[in-house]
């Protein structure tokens, strides 16, 4: 590996150890070169290292002109964020390696959430995959076209469990599920970070929101969380330490307070669970502003929550400047210590070391890698593979899926024809004007065999001020301002003359995401309007739903025919639905979230404990159960559910054994037989439920799933294999435990179709 010696302004400082220390052999340790360069290192550019402001105010060839760029050259940064080509980022790191005193590189850091220009599925969709070789990949291709611009730093992935799609950032998660989440963390981490740090199309990843950020209460943005430690440790914590198991590099604090502690401040979960418990060894950020936030909390002035975050373990502070602006007064005060201060900074610089900017602070600024590695062919080919992998096919009645590609077909909806809003929320580097709408997705795939006729017929909603609220990130909704029944006339008008009807409704980009809370997750009245209207015409109709999160779709579930959910599907979204309309792609995605059949059953998910006044099995309502008055206690469609071109059999379940003692496996298997017409994959999902416990046990918890492929007619068995460590749960005293007893074991096609079988497992 080459080193890449630092210009230093002065000739004094070359005679400090600093300029050797770049030239040291590989085989000396970073902790020691890191000690070393701290021994030089003053108090206010070791808070300097510990600051991370955003980058708004860059341009190339301006940096140095600019106020960060006074501050950069005092040792008062130590990475930025929201800046990204390789100009810009050389410009800027210029700055600090050849115009600050110790010439220390910055780190460099953006929301490659899922993708960075070429753009995947957002990540409650991709999660939808069940398919890790696939989302690691999708991680990978992310990270190499990051870095190729820049890049070395991602904020993500968000491991936040949630259980209700009122919170908007449900669409940046993986679901309800802490298995399911905790893999796909797994695989996400290893995609951005490889086996090394130093390579150049490797990125450090920054697991988030740590924690809970996923519970506010009503489903808003921001607010308060409160759940019991067993929770946390049960339901909640698996996905966060899944990611510090596979080495993550950094972790960011949520917004919300746990156990009345903002998190920002909260030195049991930063230091205590995070640190002590996991044995976390990199650094600790900040959301943007949270230690500022804490104030409004109400927890003390900035001097105060600054100290208080740095004691409770946070390392770099995001945008605030809390730490640069007090932490000397604090040191002053002795409410902090200066050893606090030189570890914070020790695990910054030691980052920076492992990601091999000390030997080149310009590796990931290579022009021929941006232009060759960013946004290409390859890249967009695969990403339209993995947009076919996470759409859910809801429902398909008479097998009006795939349509034939002859006739006409009326594509309507204010989803059809718009490219920027393909890519979802959180895709802030992606090139939304290039992205394929529907529109020109079914076009490239029918080319002139067949007639597609167009209209609006409705706005993504009807109250212009709301949509105003929706498109605030430049996603364009194109509303069109003429009278409702205007566009749904129009409409009328233009499917006279189809065969069938592609409706391409729900959400816009922006309705999920972050500040993107609602109340009520139905349908838009408008755009159901329009449905019902084009229903009363008699011709078939696929609706292909757009959704950053589980949609209460009760009316469209049982008068719609065919529902193809298609989340936001990224760069090639356009091209990967027409796949799948067509049949080129046979579906194969399944919900890791619960669709509920209202709002008024939020939160909903199918992992949830019984009561001492269940509902019995199959009973709609009894008094005095735990049940409503007006609608079935079951969701609209359950966690795992997602229907297939062809039809899976499921045989019975066979267990090698139902008496198991100590140390021992069980193996559990299931002939799966495809008995329709189609190729296709089917997501096999084994759950246990443990009937007895010294605390009470959800009712069923996925333990293993197995994506398989199977020709028409084949015939295969798909077996898991259980041992005592997946039936472990934190018990009253939070003690990682197995308690021996009666289980129940099932596997299915999703969480409520599954043959299951009992066994005993003594201790």
């Amino acid at each position: 590996m080459k080193k890449y010696t630092i210009p230093l302004l002065s000739a004094f400082l070359c005679s400090f150890p600093l300029c050797h220390l770049m030239a040291q052999t590989l085989d000396e340790s970073i902790g020691h070169k890191v000690d070393s360069l701290i021994a030089l290192m003053t108090l206010e550019e070791k808070i300097g290292q510990l600051n991370l402001p955003a980058a708004g105010d860059f341009t190339t060839g301006l940096a140095s002109s600019s106020d960060i760029a006074g501050k950069i050259k005092a040792g008062q940064v130590g990475g930025l964020f929201n800046i990204k080509t390789v100009d810009k980022i050389r410009d800027v790191q210029r700055v600090a390696v050849e115009e600050s005193r110790l010439g220390i590189p910055l780190l460099f850091g953006m929301d490659v959430i899922h993708g960075y220009e070429t753009i995947f599925p957002i990540p409650l969709g991709l999660s939808c995959s069940w398919d890790m070789d696939l989302i690691k990949k999708s991680a990978q291709m992310a990270a190499q076209e990051a870095s190729a611009d820049g890049i070395n730093w991602t904020f993500s992935p968000m491991t936040d469990i949630s259980r209700d799609p009122r919170w908007g950032r449900v669409s940046e998660g993986n679901g309800e599920d802490p298995y399911l989440a905790a893999q796909i963390a797994k695989a996400m981490v290893q995609g951005y970070q490889g086996e090394d740090l130093s390579l150049d199309h490797t990125i450090m990843a920054c697991v988030k929101h740590f924690a809970l950020y996923g519970a506010p209460e009503a489903g808003r943005d921001y607010n308060t969380v409160d759940m019991s430690r067993q929770r946390m440790y049960n339901e909640y914590f698996a996905p966060y330490k899944a990611a510090i198991d596979a080495g993550v590099g950094t972790v960011m604090t949520a917004f919300n307070e746990v156990e009345g502690i903002p998190a920002s401040g909260n030195r049991w979960l930063m230091t205590d669970v995070l640190r002590d418990q996991w044995g976390f060894d990199g650094f600790v950020v900040t959301d943007y502003t949270a230690i500022n936030e804490m104030i409004d909390h109400g927890v003390g002035d900035l001097k105060t929550v600054s100290s208080l975050a740095l004691n409770a373990g946070v390392e770099m502070d995001m945008v605030g400047e809390g730490f640069l602006t007090t932490l000397e007064k604090s040191l002053e005060e002795g409410s902090i210590t200066e050893a606090q201060i030189n570890r914070a900074c020790r695990l910054i610089l030691t980052a920076k070391f492992k990601l091999g900017l000390f030997d080149d602070p310009y590796r990931y600024c290579n022009p021929e890698r941006a232009k060759n590695e960013v946004f290409t062919a390859e890249n967009r080919q695969f990403a339209r593979q993995v947009a076919a992998q996470s759409f859910v096919l809801m429902k398909n009645e008479e097998k009006t899926l795939p349509l034939q590609k002859s006739g006409t077909i009326a594509l309507v909806g204010p989803m059809a024809d718009n490219a920027e809003n393909m890519t979802g929320t959180w895709s802030v580097a992606g090139r939304f004007e290039e992205s394929v709408s529907l529109m020109r997705g079914i076009q490239n795939a029918v080319g002139e065999g067949v007639k597609i006729v167009h209209a609006r017929g409705a706005n993504v909603v009807a109250d212009s001020l709301l949509e105003s609220r929706i498109s605030i990130f430049g996603k364009p909704t194109y509303r069109d301002n003429r009278p409702e029944e205007v566009l749904i006339r129009e409409a009328l008008e233009t499917v006279r003359q189809a065969d069938v009807i592609v409706a391409a409704m729900g959400e816009a980009a922006e309705m999920s995401g972050e500040s993107s809370s609602l109340s009520s997750i139905e349908l838009p009245e408008n755009q159901r309007r329009l449905l019902q209207e084009l229903k009363k015409t008699g011709k078939p109709i696929v609706l292909v739903l757009f959704a950053g999160r589980p949609l209460a779709i009760k009316w469209e579930s049982e008068n719609i025919p065919a529902i193809l959910n298609v989340w936001f599907g990224g760069s090639e979204a356009g091209d990967a639905i027409a796949d799948v309309l067509f049949g080129d792609v046979n579906p194969s995605g399944k919900l890791t979230a619960t669709f509920p059949q209202n709002t008024g059953q939020i939160p909903i998910y199918y992992n949830h404990k019984n009561t001492g006044r269940p509902l019995p099995e199959g009973e709609w309502f009894q008094k005095f159960r735990s049940n409503y008055l007006d609608i079935p206690n079951e969701p609209l469609y359950p966690f795992g559910y997602g229907l297939s071109y062809t039809e899976f059999e499921y045989g019975d379940l066979t267990l090698d054994s139902h008496e198991l003692q100590g140390d021992q496996t069980l193996s559990a298997s299931v002939s799966l037989t495809n008995k329709g017409g189609h190729d296709g994959a089917e997501v096999v999902q084994l759950y246990v439920r443990d009937l007895v416990g010294s605390i009470t046990r959800p009712v069923k918890e996925l333990k293993g799933f197995q994506k398989v492929f199977l020709k028409a007619g084949e015939t295969i068995e798909v077996s898991f294999e259980i041992g005592r460590e997946d039936l472990m749960f934190y018990n009253h005293s939070l003690e990682h435990v197995f308690e021996p007893g009666e289980f129940e074991i099932m596997i299915g096609g999703n969480s409520e179709d599954v043959v299951r079988q009992k066994i005993n497992w003594k201790d």
